[in-house]
């Protein structure tokens, strides 16, 4: 099964074996290719459509709406909870974060960078907020609602005290670049961290 690049990237990062939680997993694709290696987990999606493709390809989901949290799960019940091209519709990221962590051992987090350069010029230039391949939407019909860039994630993750085990910040197509690799919060579009809690 193909993947696209930064779901690649994701399961790359997880290891044989490991419990994983799937925050806003769409149709299913990750947990479907997680499952072929022997990883386990559940899937959490409010879509009807999205919900009944990973019941149809055999993928454990539940119909959950993340914004109220993660309550049907104790404590550290997974190895790893993925959220990816999720946080920047949620309502209170900082909340899922803290979910995520209180959830899982580790957290993978993936998001378009709304600090990328193009979205910059767009608005200093032309006065009208972004649209890009990695944004399509227009500003009246985006399920993006809190606009987020490399930056403002790594000092969120700073501020709640967590460690930033790996990085990877990609343009649209899903490539690295030395411009990305150099100034990351200018030229990178999307980006996926993988986080844990500070040791005390």
């Amino acid at each position: 099964m193909s993947l696209r690049i930064d779901l690649q990237i994701i399961s790359d990062w997880i290891p044989d074996g490991a419990r994983v939680l799937d925050l806003g997993c769409g149709n299913g694709t990750l947990l479907k290719h997680l499952q072929q290696r022997g990883i386990s987990g559940y899937g959490l999606e409010i879509d009807n459509g999205n919900f009944a493709e990973c019941i149809a390809s055999g993928v454990n989901v539940i119909q959950a709406d993340l914004d109220e949290g993660l309550p049907l799960f104790a404590d550290q019940s997974f190895d790893f909870v993925i959220l990816s091209q999720t946080l920047q519709a949620m309502a209170r990221p900082d909340f899922l974060l803290d979910e995520i962590m209180r959830v899982g051992k580790q957290g993978i987090i993936g998001f378009p960078n709304f600090g990328h350069w193009l979205c910059r010029w767009q608005l200093s230039i032309n006065g009208k907020m972004p649209v890009s391949k990695s944004l399509p939407n227009a500003w009246y019909d985006t399920p993006n609602i809190h606009l987020c860039t490399i930056a403002d994630f790594e000092k969120m993750c700073a501020d709640k005290h967590l460690e930033i085990i790996n990085r990877s910040i990609v343009n649209h197509a899903h490539k690295d670049t030395l411009g990305i690799r150099l100034l990351p919060n200018l030229f990178g579009q999307i980006a996926v961290y993988h986080i844990q809690k500070q040791n005390s």
